[in-house]
């Protein structure tokens, strides 16, 4: 990489006189901009030197890799003439620079909570839909009513799927402790607290109160509540901080988690938990609502603003409102899922214009990305279809506003509801209430049907916005959008066809769509694994060369003798710590072998400080690779197996 003329095509892009300070972490440029508006994105991406920008707190970041960022960065100051400054200091100059949108925050919050807890709800309604087959009357009588051998099945199914809902409250705890900075296995207590109250001696006794001094306190169980939950483990983080921050290191250990806990409890089952609980109410009611009073109008403006809506990101938020419609659906109240059945027809129609960008180009790069992202679309992950192809042509996506529009008209005109979450797309008909599996098949398939032919005919008679100078422009992008879902193969350089990297650090192994960074989940970086570490020390994962050693202390690369360049990065957004809770044992230029130790992080400082702990790895040239797999799942030891590439 010529680094100092990427740094010149990245000043030109942004615009000198458009800077107002500039930092670097591991892996990407942060800037803080007058006006990202007039940011030359097309330019950024068809640099080579570029991997994928984004904008987020105020700051528009630009990933180049590990080592070369730090040499653009050099060239980048000397051209500009800004002043060097450290990350911490970026981010508060862009929190000057930002106005605070408390919706938007607040919808980033969901999101950060909820996405990664999705898998055992989509799971869990699955599950519950399959139950469903077995027990809905399809004629004068249900399956298991016609074959009796098959009830025990039924039964089993229903107490599985039940699971994941009963004690969501654990799952948000977990899920929510992580994200406010609390210790995960203390908000999955404080879930456990407000599930369990119903198996207190003196409720099964038929007393519904507890007696506080002449207050009386109900048992009220919060068996699949989320807002409460939310709510109850926020407050355990802030208990949890000021105890850190104030008890001697001596008693911290010992009674910073009880008095959290202790206190948590009394304030949850006395105000929290009420209060919210009844704001959960009070939402549910209104959204049920309104889908009753607007009927199939809501649903065709709805179905013709989803897929603008995933844009923003807003769409993060549903799964919380979902989890509510099909919890009171179960139990004889509401609606049922209409969000779901929207964002089905909306999948689809996205998939099925990029279906017809397919068919319509003749550029083979353009044919593959189209290929693939189609598919994920219809089977409902939308992103790669719409950043990658459609919102790149610009028609397809409009085209595909349309078929979504008068699809979910027509599923709210017919009442098409789902019982339970499951994946939005062809295949999620299996959530749906067993009566309207037709109705939905049929309004996907019109919705399928009217996106294709728009777009297909609009693109046969605009052919060059098909294969001119916009296809080489979202060409230029395309892998930085499809590595979100798959990995690029390009020629491979010389190493083994087949490296395994093992775990740096001791932990549980995550998928990399649940880190909550999009340069790591969206793997811009290129593919791996994530562990949250129980254990702070970090080892070698191969032999090889150290060919970046952080003075920040919370990001190693190596180049590994069998041809992987591995990236470990300690934590997120931890390079504001400058090396504070961290420990380095190496130098760049330094050969390691497997099981060296690199350094080691204080987790419970680095999370007391509130961030997360989370350990990256990351092999930086996946595109020399055809297939990226993991090796390990739960609980991990360092040295273990992590993940296998193989070219």
């Amino acid at each position: 990489m010529d680094h100092k003329q990427v740094a010149a095509d990245v000043v030109k892009a942004v615009g000198k006189d458009n800077m107002i300070a500039a930092a670097h972490c591991a892996t990407r440029l942060r800037l803080v901009l007058k006006d990202e508006s007039k940011v030359d994105q097309k330019a950024l991406d068809a640099n080579d030197g570029v991997k994928g920008t984004f904008s987020t707190n105020g700051q528009f970041q630009i990933i180049i890799g590990p080592g070369d960022v730090n040499n653009v960065y050099d060239y980048l100051i000397k051209e500009t003439g800004l002043k060097e400054v450290s990350t911490d200091d970026l981010k508060q100059i862009a929190a000057k620079n930002q106005k605070f949108n408390p919706v938007m925050a607040f919808i980033k919050l969901l999101s950060d909570i909820f996405v990664p807890i999705i898998p055992a709800l989509v799971a869990g309604g699955l599950l519950m839909a399959l139950n469903n087959v077995f027990t809905s009357k399809f004629g004068s009588e249900s399956i298991i009513q016609m074959y009796p051998a098959l009830k025990g099945i039924s039964s089993m199914i229903s107490v599985m799927s039940a699971a994941p809902y009963t004690f969501l409250p654990i799952l948000v705890g977990v899920s929510a402790a992580k994200r406010f900075g609390a210790n995960q296995y203390l908000g999955a207590f404080v879930g456990m607290m407000m599930t369990i109250t119903a198996t207190n001696p003196d409720a099964i006794k038929g007393i519904a109160y507890w007696n506080l001094f002449g207050l009386h306190v109900s048992y009220a169980a919060y068996t699949s509540q989320v807002i409460p939950a939310l709510a109850a483990v926020w407050l355990l983080s802030v208990f949890e901080k000021w105890f850190h921050k104030h008890l001697p290191s001596a008693v911290d250990f010992t009674f910073t988690p009880l008095l959290s806990v202790l206190l948590t409890g009394f304030l949850t089952f006395i105000i929290v938990g009420p209060v919210m609980r009844e704001l959960s109410n009070w939402l549910t009611d209104g959204i049920v609502w309104v889908y009753n009073t607007l009927g199939f109008v809501g649903t065709g403006i709805f179905g013709a603003v989803y897929s603008p809506i995933v844009l923003t990101g807003l769409h993060q938020s549903f799964p919380a409102i979902e989890t509510q419609l099909v919890l009171a659906f179960a139990n004889g109240k509401g609606s049922g899922d209409f969000i779901f059945v929207v964002a089905s027809m909306a999948n689809v129609a996205q998939g099925a214009a990029t279906t017809a960008v397919y068919f319509l180009t003749k550029d083979s790069k353009m044919k593959g990305l189209s290929s693939s992202s189609a598919v994920s679309a219809l089977l409902g992950i939308t992103e790669p279809a719409i950043f990658g192809v459609n919102l790149k042509l610009r028609f397809p996506f409009f085209c595909a506003l349309v078929g979504s529009c008068v699809a979910s008209t027509l599923a709210g005109l017919f009442h098409v509801i789902a019982a339970s979450m499951g994946s939005a797309g062809f295949i999620g008909f299996i959530s749906i209430y067993p009566k309207s599996i037709p109705f939905y098949l049929i309004c996907e398939l019109i919705s399928f049907a009217i996106a294709f032919i728009i777009t297909y005919l609009y693109g046969k008679s605009h052919m060059q916005l098909v294969d001119g100078d916009v296809v080489a422009g979202a060409d230029d992008n395309a892998a930085t959008v499809a590595a979100a879902e798959e990995t690029t193969t390009t020629a491979p350089s010389a190493g083994a066809d087949v490296v395994t990297i093992a775990s740096p650090v001791s932990g549980q192994v995550e998928d990399l769509s649940q880190v909550n960074d999009e340069v790591f989940s969206q793997k811009m970086m290129g593919d791996g694994a994530a562990v949250v570490p129980s254990d702070g020390t970090i080892y070698a994962p191969a032999d090889g060369t150290l060919s970046v050693a952080y003075a920040t202390k919370h990001a190693y690369g190596i180049t590994a003798d069998n041809g992987a360049e591995i990236l470990i990065h300690a934590g997120i957004d931890t390079v504001n710590l400058e090396g504070q809770h961290m420990e380095s044992f190496v130098e760049q230029g330094q050969t390691v072998k497997k099981g060296d130790k690199l350094g080691t992080i204080d987790l419970e400082a680095v999370k007391a400080a509130g961030y997360d702990t989370t350990v990256m790895v990351i092999l930086t040239n996946t595109a020399n690779y055809q297939t990226v797999s993991r090796d390990a799942d739960g609980e991990v030891t360092h040295g273990d197996d992590l993940f296998t590439a193989a070219k």
